[in-house]
């Protein structure tokens, strides 16, 4: 096996990794699809949407930051930032979503009213689910999310693939960087995609009682700020 062959099957292997070890990678996707009620390829394809993105940016970072002969410090210091702000930004939009998901849960309690009609006393149970609700309102919050994880996923850096640009760049190599740059990215994205089809196929045969599926948003808020907050303060 030659150098070429080792750096490419080290870039697989930590791509790999990062992805697996990184949650934000995985369960945001995963609890927003269950909570939005996304069916399986559409949370795939946002996963892969997002994903892209992701990818894409460490990588025009790493290229722009070759051609201008940054040092690796310099370029890791710089996704570290990025990282830090792709923490916070998670964190704050889980906790958003996570007060939303309780107002709505408040909102979808059922409950019951007691009519007389003469001598006939009957109840009915309903909740407040759809009330105010307009078309137009659910297809607006249904673009917006994605859209919110997309911008967050620009932010998050890939910084195992800046390191994996420096050998290339030092033999003045642009095919082996482009290598290694496709390898990297194309299994971060498939490893992205099956975890979020494993776990959400596992999650929608797990079968929630009435009372706990309202709280799904909530669930799902709560699950984005802890990946958040792990990428925050524990740097995963």
């Amino acid at each position: 096996m030659n150098e070429a062959q080792i750096l490419l099957l080290t870039a697989a292997s930590i791509a790999f990794l990062h992805t697996v070890l990184g949650p934000d990678h995985y369960v945001v996707f995963t609890a927003m699809g269950r909570a939005r009620g996304w069916s399986l390829s559409r949370t795939l394809r946002i996963t892969l949407f997002c994903g892209v993105g992701h990818v894409l940016s460490s990588l025009v970072i790493g290229v722009i930051g070759l051609l201008l002969g940054k040092q690796l410090v310099a370029l890791t210091e710089f996704e570290s930032l990025r990282g830090n702000l792709a923490g916070w930004a998670l964190l704050t939009f889980g906790l958003m979503y996570f007060a939303w998901g309780l107002r709505q849960a408040g909102r979808h309690r059922r409950h019951s009213h007691v009519h007389t009609h003469g001598e006939v006393v009957h109840d009915h149970q309903h909740d407040h689910r759809d009330e105010h609700t307009h078309v137009h309102d659910q297809n607006s919050r249904n673009l917006i999310t994605p859209w919110a994880l997309f911008i967050i996923f620009i932010f998050g850096p890939c910084e195992a693939l800046i390191p994996l640009f420096m050998y290339p760049a030092a033999q003045h190599s642009a095919e082996l960087v482009m290598l290694v740059a496709l390898v990297f990215g194309a299994v971060t994205l498939a490893t992205m995609l099956t975890l979020v089809a494993m776990t959400s196929i596992g999650l929608e045969k797990l079968k929630l009682p009435a009372a706990g599926r309202r709280y799904e948003h909530a669930v799902a808020g709560a699950s984005v700020a802890i990946c958040g907050a792990a990428i925050s303060f524990m740097s995963l």
